[in-house]
């Protein structure tokens, strides 16, 4: 508009010298006189412009907003009660300076009832000073000189007692991550632990002798046998390859014969030769851990359970070994997992997050295969096509419509949790992290363990995000960086509010909550019997931290255990979902599956926050398709149901 004022201006200057001129000339022949006035005339008249008719405001129909209004954000306070709950362990990750990957990423961590006394125990993964270090540090590499597992045995009350030898887990390994399922359908919860190979065929165990299990791979099972834990790694045929780098794992029923097998995420083709050849380093010249890219992708390794203690690995055969495209080597680098029924056909499905490659959702073809097609349900990448660096994840159903799956990744400093809904029903996924208030709120922190749970028990799933950075030098050279970064607790606000998700600030979660750390896995369960949900956050080289739930609100809740009858179904009944029908008219629906965060489990029992609702029906529908109605509308306690033969 000013460019066509400007030239209009231009034009009416233009015509009012040429009146002047033609006047001037006519002066000289005597006439000036006339044809000044004329000129006059004609120039007054180029000025005058036509009137501007100024219309009266029409009114606009505009779209309706709809308004946050005053939200009163919860009361969620957590307490630090690690010394009190009796928790002494600390995390040892056997560095010495000298800057070797795996040294930044453990450990993880669990709750499970692991002498089926009703109460949640915990489980904590331990590394250890590497092999060739250990003369170094003067010991002498027996079990009792080497950091361990730890098994807490909980008294129901939220009090703690050391159970790590009594039920034979004082054992050393460069442990990762856990997976808690009951294999054997035998009535009780066995452990498999997976661990970082420290040199394939010459892998020791901790009293310097090379063993059956560690022969072949890192990794261990141990079945659990009236509350004791029994090492059957080379019985099963579950160990790994010489090279594995265990990451997150977890037992599910992926052919739906009735017993659990088991898929273990492997991180990267790792020694430590090669990482102490790389020239990794930190603005200013200091030795720096490397980067995931430098070293070569892997393979996960799916484990059929064939009965009697035996697995057969079954990767290839079922399709979920990928390769890169453009150079044909194993494309994934995973670090989280978790499982999960998207396209509710019966058959678990397999989401995996990996670290700046892209992710993986393997859909169960229900034959004993998989498809594996993330990109075409738009959860590999983020909105620009790009890979982000990965870390833990977990899957809920989240909004109101209970067909809709929420995705929620933590991802690397810098890039912002991934948070992926997918339209009612489907496997087609968008990035909604953004409007929905995660995104902002994240970006600056680097998150390992993350998981959805009702801090609250408003009924709404709430999210949980440990963090942690890699180097303790960060912020020497990045300023928004630090190395211990306080977790995060965003409160789910509903359908109606504005902003989904809220950070949720220190004077309301508590100044321990708050309290700065470096988190790694993390993992939810009620250990003091209250209704609410407690969070254990693991660390590396590190304290780790319990965090007793004392949320102020007056909201009712429903806790729910299921045992299937271990004939069409597994004994854990993992693939479960139950759904919980409110008076309110609202569906609550979960999956029972204890897989999720970051090298953890949670608890197996389902929490189902009610708030001031009242429930009004509850359908189970067991794994093997079988649906049971259960007649309950008292809240405020835990039920247990029995699959029936």
């Amino acid at each position: 508009m000013k460019e066509e004022i400007r030239k209009s201006d231009d034009l009416e200057e233009e015509r009012d010298d040429a009146v002047i001129g033609v006047a001037i000339r006519y002066s000289i022949i005597a006439v000036s006189l006339l044809l000044t006035v004329v000129g006059i005339a004609l120039g007054i008249r180029m000025l005058i412009r036509p009137d501007i008719v100024v219309l009266a405001p029409q009114p606009i129909n505009l779209p309706t907003v709809r308004s946050e209004g005053e939200q009163e954000l919860p009361k969620i306070p957590f307490t630090d009660i690690t010394e009190t709950a009796g928790i002494t362990f600390i995390h040892s990750n056997g560095a010495t300076g000298e800057k070797l990957l795996p040294e930044t990423m453990g450990g993880g961590c669990a709750f499970f009832d692991y002498n089926n006394d009703g109460f949640a125990d915990i489980l904590l993964v331990n590394s250890k000073p590497w092999t060739r270090d250990i003369a170094v540090n003067g010991l002498n590499g027996s079990d009792n000189d080497l950091p361990t597992l730890a098994l807490y045995e909980n008294d129901g009350k939220g009090h703690f007692r050391d159970a790590t030898i009594e039920a034979g887990l004082e054992v050393s390994l460069y442990g990762q991550g856990c997976a808690i399922g009951d294999f054997d359908n035998d009535g009780d919860s066995d452990l498999f632990i997976s661990a970082v190979s420290e040199g394939g065929s010459e892998t020791q165990s901790a009293s310097g002798k090379i063993s059956d299990a560690a022969a072949t791979g890192p990794n261990r099972l141990f079945r659990n046998d009236t509350g004791k834990f029994v090492d059957i790694t080379g019985d099963a045929g579950v160990s790994g390859d010489p090279k594995d780098w265990g990451s997150s794992c977890g037992w599910f029923d992926y052919d739906n014969d009735a017993d659990l097998d088991l898929w273990v995420s492997n991180y990267v083709e790792w020694s430590r030769e090669f990482d102490l050849a790389q020239n990794f380093r930190l603005t200013g010249g200091e030795r720096a851990y490397g980067r995931p890219q430098a070293f070569g992708g892997s393979y996960p390794h799916l484990y059929r359970n064939d009965g009697a203690g035996k697995f057969t690995e079954v990767s290839e055969s079922a399709g979920i070994r990928i390769n890169a495209p453009t150079t044909g080597t194993p494309l994934a680098k995973s670090l989280g997992l978790t499982f999960q029924d998207f396209d509710r056909d019966g058959n678990l499905d397999v989401i995996v997050a990996n670290d700046t490659v892209q992710n993986n959702l393997f859909r169960n073809k229900g034959d004993g295969t998989f498809q594996e097609m993330a990109a075409i349900a738009g959860i590999a990448f983020d909105a620009d096509g790009n890979a982000r660096g990965a870390m833990g994840l977990d899957v809920a159903c989240a909004r109101d419509d209970s067909r809709c799956a929420c995705v929620a990744i933590g991802n690397f400093a810098n890039e912002m949790t991934a948070f992926y809904v997918s339209s009612p029903g489907s496997l087609v996924f968008s990035d909604q992290a953004v409007a929905n208030g995660i995104g902002p709120s994240t970006r600056l922190f680097l998150t390992f363990g993350v998981f959805f749970f009702d801090a609250d028990l408003d009924g709404w799933d709430d999210i949980f995000h440990a963090n942690g950075h890699l180097e303790q030098d960060i912020s020497k050279v990045q300023a928004s960086q630090t190395y211990e970064q306080s977790p995060q607790l965003f409160w789910n606000a509903g359908p109606e509010a504005m902003t989904e998700y809220v950070a949720l600030p220190p004077e309301k979660t508590g100044t321990d909550f708050a309290k700065r750390m470096v988190g790694r896995g993390a993992a939810y369960a009620d250990i003091d019997g209250d209704g609410d949900l407690d969070v254990l956050i693991a660390t590396t080289g590190a304290r780790c931290r319990l965090l007793r739930n004392d949320q102020e609100t007056e909201n009712s809740w429903l806790r729910v255990r299921l045992q299937g009858n271990g004939v069409t179904s597994n004994r854990d009944a993992i693939g479960a979902r139950i759904e919980v029908k409110c008076k309110s008219g609202r569906l609550i629906s979960k999956l029972v599956n204890s897989t999720r965060s970051y090298l953890s489990q949670v608890e197996l029992p389902i929490t189902f926050g009610i708030g001031n609702d009242t429930v009004e029906s509850m359908t189970v529908t067991w794994p093997d398709g079988g649906s049971q109605e259960v007649a309950t509308t008292e809240v405020d306690r835990e039920i247990n149901i029995v699959q029936s033969k």
